[in-house]
């Protein structure tokens, strides 16, 4: 579609929101902002003094005495966004249904960028808001509590607002620090603000609905709206309020926090496209607009080179970016003090096999040694993360006339993207042998299982005496065409 299209919004202005609904608008953005200011990275060099403007808060602390780095000379970004409106006109803060406050507290988005130094490919590492975890003195609490509490503290004593937001942003990177092992060694903070400017100055992203969004599925149960979004099934090309409507929402999608950072990677993987097109990069005025935007929003630690940084992920350009989302149990609710909560459970037995692979190393390296067991020695459990009905039971039907023995044949609780074979230590040789029977699975090493569990996915993987997909039965002798994505090859999403 052409930039021209205008932005999909409600018909009818909102009504000013409530305190409580306001402090429920926390916006998903420092990523999407940040992504979009490196992606033009090779263009920079036309506006060398775009880096004197933008705001400095506190240094990152160095490693400790004795500490070591995980992954030694890589750089590891915390990117992080806040929902500060300071700077807005009128105008735009009734585009973005927000109050006069400055904001500034609240953050919903943290991402990790992980750029190698050997120059393999970058990866941005999504960690759901909702994360269960420990923040250094103050106990347990979700992540996106780590930067409030400290945020809130600073400003209790007096100190100025960049002083409180870098109070904030060093407390959670204690918190991502103990939860991963990795040592952060650069922060960038975007605003709500900055994000709203950005998404217009490149002309909006285009994006594919599977079903239409809007005020009644993004409600809570007395339906009052969160995000404001509006938006049709199928293509849209959205910028400014449809645009944080997009990636902020998650009530109303049937994971929540986790369908929102599907939705926040798949945003970023539609800008890449337009922000490194002809389109931008040889339009100075876009490419200004792009810089002015991305300058008034910003806020880094001190040492951080911006230009240097753009050089380091150039292949953002090409698309060879990764995305991956820290390992995790789904949703949960838990019962702290005797108060319902609704969490995303960190599988932190997985965490060090992740770590391992972001640095290249295999995720269990006990696994290459072990034999796959015979199939009558081994017993599973099988998962239905899907919605198809029946689908575990035909799997199990089928991984038992493959030999093995099947226990527990249940539903997983929460949909699998991917087709997973779970297995506890010890057990490398059972899941060597579950993987040859369900080929394309990812193995994962995990304390959260008790034997050796098949997890089927979306991803169509299944038994290898089924059919890869339960739509792929043909009536053709023809060879199937493999069907084309909508939305340029990244399909449509919830």
């Amino acid at each position: 579609m052409a930039d021209t299209q205008p932005d999909r919004t409600p018909a009818r202005a909102r009504p000013v929101l409530s305190a409580r609904t306001r402090f429920g608008l926390r916006v998903s953005v420092a990523a999407l902002s940040f992504v979009l200011l490196v992606g033009s990275g090779y263009a920079w060099a036309t506006f060398q003094n775009f880096t004197s403007d933008v705001p400095h808060g506190a240094p990152v602390p160095a490693l400790a005495k004795g500490q070591s780095d995980l992954d030694g000379h890589d750089t590891n970004v915390l990117l992080v966004g806040n929902d500060s409106r300071a700077g807005a006109s009128r105008a735009e803060l009734k585009a973005l249904s927000a109050g006069g406050g400055g904001g500034g507290a609240n953050t919903d988005t943290m991402m990790v960028l992980h750029v190698p130094a050997n120059g393999k490919a970058p990866t941005l590492i999504s960690i759901p808001r909702d994360s269960w975890v420990t923040i250094p003195g103050y106990g347990k609490g979700k992540i996106n509590s780590a930067y409030g509490d400290a945020y809130t503290s600073a400003k209790n004593a007096h100190r100025s607002e960049q002083d409180a937001q870098s109070a904030g942003l060093l407390q959670t990177i204690k918190t991502i620090d103990l939860l991963t092992g990795l040592h952060i060694d650069h922060y960038m903070q975007v605003n709500l603000l900055g994000f709203y400017r950005i998404s217009n100055a490149i002309g909006g992203v285009s994006v594919c609905l599977n079903a239409a969004q809007n005020a009644r599925t993004d409600s809570d149960a007395y339906g009052h709206g969160y995000s404001g979004i509006d938006l049709p099934k199928g293509v849209s090309v959205i910028k400014g309020k449809q645009a944080l409507a997009f990636v902020r929402q998650r009530h109303g999608l049937p994971n929540g926090d986790l369908d929102r950072i599907k939705r926040q990677q798949y945003f970023l993987a539609s800008a890449f496209g337009k922000i490194t097109s002809a389109g931008v990069l040889l339009n100075p005025f876009k490419l200004h607009d792009l810089l002015t935007a991305v300058g008034s929003s910003l806020l880094t630690d001190p040492s951080l080179d911006l230009l240097d940084l753009a050089r380091q992920v150039q292949s953002v350009a090409s698309g060879t970016i990764r995305y991956l989302t820290i390992p995790n149990l789904g949703p949960q609710l838990i019962y702290p003090d005797g108060i319902e909560t609704a969490i995303v459970g960190v599988d932190t037995a997985a965490m060090p096999g992740f770590i391992r692979q972001l640095r290249g190393e295999a995720a269990d390296p006990d696994l290459a040694a072990a034999k796959a067991a015979k199939p009558a020695t081994v017993t599973l459990d099988v998962l239905n993360g899907t919605d198809i009905v029946g689908l575990a039971g035909r799997n199990a039907a089928a991984l038992r006339t493959l030999g093995f023995h099947v226990d527990v044949v249940d539903s997983a609780g929460n949909t699998a993207s991917k087709t997973l074979i779970q297995y506890p230590a010890g057990a490398q040789a059972a899941a060597k042998a579950a993987r040859a029977a369900v080929p394309g699975a990812q193995l994962v090493l995990t304390s959260t299982v008790k034997r050796v569990t098949v997890v089927l996915g979306t991803d169509g993987r299944q038994a290898a005496t089924l059919a890869r997909s339960p739509s792929s039965a043909t009536t053709s002798h023809a060879p199937a065409k493999p069907a084309r994505k909508a939305n340029g090859g990244l399909g449509c999403i919830n």
